[in-house]
């Protein structure tokens, strides 16, 4: 009977801790400064913008009339997706001498977005492609709270699910590492370093107990704050041709071993 109530008062104290780490995560969780201001203080563009993010929330039309065009993958050239935000849309176009030339990869970045968006689009932007592998980068807009506050646990079930429904289908995953940022331009004062170290050491976790490749781009990229120094991003966010092109060789290692998987 004593181990009974000592083993209930366990489960009570770490249930307890659970809930309030979680609740003290939501309450530091940064939030885009637009979703909270009144609805008699925002600006004309600013209601039309968050108008049109409503009407299409995860933008499906982005890539809706790029993807209807594409032609069959061509043999000996396996198709690839490179899915992300806006990190990864500015590497540039499929074709593009600064976007893998000559391999014909498919990029499916949208700038902005956060893993949620990106999880209801994975099966038209994704999916319906039929790559052989996916390059997922995700994570550093729900840190910033593009979309509303996002714990890490809400990250990682986002890109866990979005994992999932591509191995459901054999297609091989890459699951990039967030990159450095030490702070974020457009939300000064958030202080998202430690946040990114976290949720990489989480994804790094997973991928490993999932046999994933890890791509790790915050590794050789970050400086001692965590950030991004001007010459790899001149805002600390955002990849300068510099930044590209120390990503580059390492991207396409990762792919490499994810096709011979």
């Amino acid at each position: 009977m004593r181990r009974t109530v000592v083993l209930a008062t366990a489960v009570t104290l770490a249930l307890g801790l659970a809930m309030t780490d979680a609740l003290r995560a939501a309450e530091t969780a940064a939030v885009n400064p637009l979703l909270q201001t009144p609805v008699e203080q925002l600006r004309p563009d600013e209601v039309q913008f968050m108008q049109q993010r409503l009407a299409d929330w995860p933008q499906l039309q982005h890539y809706r009339d790029a993807n209807l065009r594409l032609p069959a993958a061509t043999p000996g050239h396996p198709r690839v997706v490179f899915y992300g935000d806006s990190i990864t849309e500015g590497w540039g176009r499929e074709g593009s001498a600064g976007f893998f030339p000559g391999k014909g990869w498919l990029n499916r970045g949208i700038s902005g977005q956060t893993t949620a968006q990106m999880l209801l689009r994975f099966s038209q932007d994704v999916l319906a492609l039929h790559p052989q592998v996916v390059v997922i980068l995700a994570g550093t807009n729900d840190i910033a709270g593009n979309t509303g506050p996002s714990t890490q646990a809400m990250i990682e079930d986002n890109l866990h699910a979005m994992v999932a429904l591509a191995r459901a289908q054999g297609i091989g995953v890459v699951l990039a590492s967030v990159l450095p940022v030490s702070d974020y331009p457009w939300l000064p004062g958030t202080a998202p370093a430690p946040k990114v170290r976290a949720l990489n050491a989480a994804l790094k976790r997973y991928a490993d107990a999932q046999q994933l490749v890890y791509l790790d781009y915050y590794t050789p990229m970050a400086n001692a704050q965590g950030g991004l120094d001007p010459q790899l991003a001149d805002d600390g966010v955002h990849p300068t041709a510099k930044g590209y092109a120390l990503m580059t060789p390492l991207a396409e290692a990762a792919v490499s071993r994810a096709l011979a998987k």
